[in-house]
Protein backbone atom coordinates (compact mmCIF):
# COMPACT_ATOMS: atom_id res chain seq x y z
CA UNK A 1 0.00 0.00 0.00
CA UNK A 2 1.58 3.49 -0.55
CA UNK A 3 0.64 5.54 1.77
CA UNK A 4 2.20 8.82 0.80
CA UNK A 5 0.46 8.70 -2.45
CA UNK A 6 -3.00 8.46 -0.60
CA UNK A 7 -1.65 11.12 1.76
CA UNK A 8 -1.25 13.46 -1.56
CA UNK A 9 -4.74 12.24 -2.98
CA UNK A 10 -5.99 12.91 0.93
CA UNK A 11 -4.63 16.32 1.27
CA UNK A 12 -5.27 17.49 -2.26
CA UNK A 13 -9.21 16.78 -2.03
CA UNK A 14 -9.58 18.22 2.03
CA UNK A 15 -7.47 21.18 0.77
CA UNK A 16 -10.59 21.80 -1.69
CA UNK A 17 -12.59 22.66 1.41
CA UNK A 18 -10.87 25.51 2.27
CA UNK A 19 -10.65 27.17 -1.28
CA UNK A 20 -14.76 26.47 -1.22
CA UNK A 21 -15.58 26.99 2.40
CA UNK A 22 -19.17 28.38 0.96
CA UNK A 23 -20.20 24.64 -1.00
CA UNK A 24 -18.06 22.93 1.69
CA UNK A 25 -19.14 23.67 4.91
CA UNK A 26 -21.42 27.19 4.76
CA UNK A 27 -23.58 26.37 2.49
CA UNK A 28 -24.66 23.02 4.36
CA UNK A 29 -24.74 25.16 7.87
CA UNK A 30 -26.89 27.51 6.70
CA UNK A 31 -29.45 24.26 4.97
CA UNK A 32 -29.39 22.65 8.42
CA UNK A 33 -30.23 26.11 10.20
CA UNK A 34 -32.97 26.55 8.01
CA UNK A 35 -34.42 23.11 8.56
CA UNK A 36 -34.80 23.74 12.01
CA UNK A 37 -36.25 27.12 11.96
CA UNK A 38 -38.75 25.72 8.94
CA UNK A 39 -39.58 22.20 10.54
CA UNK A 40 -38.14 22.44 13.91
CA UNK A 41 -39.51 25.68 15.46
CA UNK A 42 -42.54 26.47 12.86
CA UNK A 43 -44.10 23.55 11.98
CA UNK A 44 -42.55 21.51 15.59
CA UNK A 45 -44.97 24.12 16.96
CA UNK A 46 -48.08 22.44 15.82
CA UNK A 47 -47.56 18.82 15.90
CA UNK A 48 -46.03 18.63 19.59
CA UNK A 49 -44.73 15.58 20.24
CA UNK A 50 -43.64 12.19 18.55
CA UNK A 51 -43.27 9.26 21.08
CA UNK A 52 -42.94 11.63 24.14
CA UNK A 53 -39.69 13.60 22.21
CA UNK A 54 -40.49 16.87 20.86
CA UNK A 55 -40.79 16.88 17.15
CA UNK A 56 -37.33 19.47 16.95
CA UNK A 57 -35.44 16.94 18.33
CA UNK A 58 -36.67 13.85 16.70
CA UNK A 59 -35.88 15.27 13.23
CA UNK A 60 -32.31 15.50 14.70
CA UNK A 61 -31.38 12.28 13.63
CA UNK A 62 -32.72 12.58 10.21
CA UNK A 63 -31.13 16.05 9.56
CA UNK A 64 -27.50 14.17 10.48
CA UNK A 65 -28.81 11.01 8.06
CA UNK A 66 -29.89 13.88 5.17
CA UNK A 67 -26.18 16.09 5.64
CA UNK A 68 -23.99 12.60 5.79
CA UNK A 69 -25.54 11.67 2.75
CA UNK A 70 -25.84 14.76 0.84
CA UNK A 71 -21.85 15.15 1.80
CA UNK A 72 -20.64 11.45 1.23
CA UNK A 73 -21.97 11.62 -2.21
CA UNK A 74 -21.58 15.38 -3.10
CA UNK A 75 -18.11 14.97 -2.24
CA UNK A 76 -16.81 11.39 -3.48
CA UNK A 77 -18.83 12.19 -6.75
CA UNK A 78 -17.30 15.53 -7.60
CA UNK A 79 -13.93 14.99 -6.43
CA UNK A 80 -13.24 11.84 -9.24
CA UNK A 81 -15.52 13.38 -12.12
CA UNK A 82 -13.67 17.03 -12.22
CA UNK A 83 -10.84 15.23 -12.51
CA UNK A 84 -12.06 13.10 -15.46
CA UNK A 85 -13.72 16.02 -17.31
CA UNK A 86 -10.81 17.88 -17.61
CA UNK A 87 -8.39 14.94 -18.10
CA UNK A 88 -5.97 15.85 -15.03
CA UNK A 89 -6.81 12.36 -13.88
CA UNK A 90 -3.97 11.00 -16.52
CA UNK A 91 -1.61 12.87 -14.23
CA UNK A 92 -2.65 9.89 -11.03
CA UNK A 93 -2.97 7.51 -13.74
CA UNK A 94 0.46 8.00 -14.80
CA UNK A 95 2.47 7.58 -11.88
CA UNK A 96 2.93 4.61 -9.30
CA UNK A 97 -0.24 4.59 -7.95
CA UNK A 98 -2.77 1.74 -8.18
CA UNK A 99 -6.76 1.92 -8.34
CA UNK A 100 -7.08 0.83 -5.04
CA UNK A 101 -4.88 3.39 -3.44
CA UNK A 102 -6.81 6.51 -5.36
CA UNK A 103 -10.37 5.01 -4.40
CA UNK A 104 -8.72 4.99 -0.47
CA UNK A 105 -7.46 8.58 -1.01
CA UNK A 106 -10.89 10.01 -2.47
CA UNK A 107 -13.16 7.82 -0.56
CA UNK A 108 -10.93 9.09 2.87
CA UNK A 109 -11.31 12.44 2.01
CA UNK A 110 -15.10 12.61 0.90
CA UNK A 111 -16.11 10.47 4.53
CA UNK A 112 -13.54 12.92 6.72
CA UNK A 113 -15.61 15.92 5.14
CA UNK A 114 -19.15 14.15 5.82
CA UNK A 115 -18.16 13.39 9.05
CA UNK A 116 -16.47 17.08 9.84
CA UNK A 117 -19.83 18.48 8.44
CA UNK A 118 -22.10 15.61 11.00
CA UNK A 119 -20.21 17.50 13.93
CA UNK A 120 -21.19 20.70 12.66
CA UNK A 121 -25.07 19.57 12.12
CA UNK A 122 -24.90 18.42 15.85
CA UNK A 123 -23.44 21.54 17.27
CA UNK A 124 -25.67 23.48 15.38
CA UNK A 125 -29.03 21.05 16.77
CA UNK A 126 -27.94 22.29 20.23
CA UNK A 127 -28.90 25.95 19.75
CA UNK A 128 -32.34 24.98 18.86
CA UNK A 129 -33.68 21.72 20.34
CA UNK A 130 -33.00 19.93 23.50
CA UNK A 131 -30.44 17.05 22.53
CA UNK A 132 -29.28 13.89 23.84
CA UNK A 133 -27.28 10.78 22.80
CA UNK A 134 -27.86 8.05 24.85
CA UNK A 135 -25.17 5.21 22.89
CA UNK A 136 -22.26 8.07 21.26
CA UNK A 137 -20.22 4.48 20.48
CA UNK A 138 -23.05 3.19 18.46
CA UNK A 139 -23.80 7.20 17.20
CA UNK A 140 -19.70 7.22 16.14
CA UNK A 141 -20.01 3.24 14.93
CA UNK A 142 -23.10 4.33 12.39
CA UNK A 143 -21.49 8.03 11.63
CA UNK A 144 -18.47 6.17 9.83
CA UNK A 145 -19.91 3.46 8.52
CA UNK A 146 -22.87 5.94 6.94
CA UNK A 147 -20.38 8.14 5.83
CA UNK A 148 -17.81 5.25 4.33
CA UNK A 149 -20.65 3.75 2.46
CA UNK A 150 -22.22 7.22 0.66
CA UNK A 151 -18.70 8.01 -0.17
CA UNK A 152 -18.05 4.64 -1.95
CA UNK A 153 -21.77 5.22 -3.58
CA UNK A 154 -20.37 8.80 -4.52
CA UNK A 155 -17.07 7.71 -5.78
CA UNK A 156 -18.81 5.33 -8.27
CA UNK A 157 -21.34 7.34 -9.55
CA UNK A 158 -18.55 9.52 -10.69
CA UNK A 159 -16.81 6.57 -12.45
CA UNK A 160 -20.28 6.11 -13.94
CA UNK A 161 -21.13 9.76 -14.69
CA UNK A 162 -20.15 10.48 -18.54
CA UNK A 163 -21.78 14.07 -17.89
CA UNK A 164 -22.83 17.02 -15.01
CA UNK A 165 -26.68 15.63 -15.54
CA UNK A 166 -25.70 11.87 -15.15
CA UNK A 167 -23.84 12.79 -12.33
CA UNK A 168 -27.21 14.16 -10.62
CA UNK A 169 -29.18 11.54 -11.74
CA UNK A 170 -28.61 9.13 -8.89
CA UNK A 171 -28.62 11.57 -5.73
CA UNK A 172 -31.49 13.28 -6.81
CA UNK A 173 -34.15 10.70 -8.51
CA UNK A 174 -32.86 7.48 -6.03
CA UNK A 175 -31.43 8.77 -2.70
CA UNK A 176 -33.81 11.95 -2.73
CA UNK A 177 -37.15 10.00 -2.70
CA UNK A 178 -35.25 7.32 -0.72
CA UNK A 179 -34.75 10.05 2.06
CA UNK A 180 -37.98 11.38 2.41
CA UNK A 181 -39.98 8.18 2.56
CA UNK A 182 -37.26 6.97 5.10
CA UNK A 183 -38.99 8.95 8.09
CA UNK A 184 -36.36 11.46 8.20
CA UNK A 185 -38.65 14.16 9.25
CA UNK A 186 -41.20 11.53 10.61
CA UNK A 187 -42.35 8.38 12.04
CA UNK A 188 -42.98 5.57 9.68
CA UNK A 189 -46.14 4.97 12.05
CA UNK A 190 -47.69 7.73 10.59
CA UNK A 191 -47.44 6.14 7.15
CA UNK A 192 -50.66 3.71 5.77
CA UNK A 193 -50.32 0.22 6.55
CA UNK A 194 -48.88 -0.51 2.56
CA UNK A 195 -46.74 2.54 1.99
CA UNK A 196 -45.10 1.22 5.64
CA UNK A 197 -44.57 -2.23 3.84
CA UNK A 198 -43.06 -1.15 0.76
CA UNK A 199 -41.19 1.18 3.06
CA UNK A 200 -39.24 -2.01 4.81
CA UNK A 201 -37.05 -2.15 1.38
CA UNK A 202 -35.53 1.44 1.98
CA UNK A 203 -31.90 0.95 3.44
CA UNK A 204 -32.48 4.57 4.82
CA UNK A 205 -35.22 3.71 7.27
CA UNK A 206 -32.90 1.51 9.24
CA UNK A 207 -30.09 4.06 8.66
CA UNK A 208 -32.41 6.98 10.36
CA UNK A 209 -34.16 4.86 12.78
CA UNK A 210 -30.35 3.62 13.81
CA UNK A 211 -29.22 7.29 14.33
CA UNK A 212 -32.74 8.05 16.19
CA UNK A 213 -31.92 5.32 18.73
CA UNK A 214 -28.17 6.25 19.10
CA UNK A 215 -30.00 9.45 20.10
CA UNK A 216 -33.37 8.94 22.66
CA UNK A 217 -33.26 4.74 21.94
CA UNK A 218 -36.47 5.07 20.25
CA UNK A 219 -37.14 3.17 17.08
CA UNK A 220 -39.44 2.24 14.59
CA UNK A 221 -37.45 -0.66 13.51
CA UNK A 222 -35.33 -3.48 16.19
CA UNK A 223 -31.75 -2.25 16.36
CA UNK A 224 -30.11 -4.88 16.16
CA UNK A 225 -31.93 -4.96 12.39
CA UNK A 226 -30.49 -1.93 11.49
CA UNK A 227 -27.59 -2.50 13.18
CA UNK A 228 -26.98 -5.03 10.86
CA UNK A 229 -28.40 -3.56 8.00
CA UNK A 230 -26.16 -0.31 8.06
CA UNK A 231 -23.00 -2.99 8.23
CA UNK A 232 -24.84 -4.73 5.12
CA UNK A 233 -25.34 -1.30 2.97
CA UNK A 234 -21.33 -0.70 4.01
CA UNK A 235 -21.07 -4.19 2.01
CA UNK A 236 -22.82 -3.44 -0.44
CA UNK A 237 -20.91 -0.49 -0.79
CA UNK A 238 -17.59 -1.60 -1.16
CA UNK A 239 -18.55 -4.66 -3.39
CA UNK A 240 -19.97 -2.00 -5.90
CA UNK A 241 -16.73 -0.13 -6.40
CA UNK A 242 -14.76 -3.55 -6.06
CA UNK A 243 -16.41 -4.62 -8.89
CA UNK A 244 -16.18 -1.61 -11.04
CA UNK A 245 -12.46 -1.64 -10.53
CA UNK A 246 -12.31 -5.43 -11.34
CA UNK A 247 -13.91 -4.68 -14.42
CA UNK A 248 -11.56 -2.17 -15.23
CA UNK A 249 -14.24 0.75 -15.18
CA UNK A 250 -12.08 2.99 -13.65
CA UNK A 251 -11.63 6.08 -15.59
CA UNK A 252 -11.55 3.92 -18.81
CA UNK A 253 -8.87 1.26 -17.57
Amino acid sequence: MNLPAIQAIYHYEMSRTLTNVFRSAVSPIILTILYFIVFGTAIGSLLGDIKGISYGSFIVPGILMLAVLNQGVMNASLGIFYPKLYGTIYEILSAPVSPLEIIVGYVGAAASKSLLISIIVLVIATFFVDMRIAHPIWLSYLLVVTSVSFSLIGFATGLWAESYEKLQLIPMFIFMPLIFLGGTFYSIDLLPEIWRAINMINPVLYLVSGFRWSFYEISEINIRLCLLISTFFFIISLSIVWLMLKKGSFVGQ
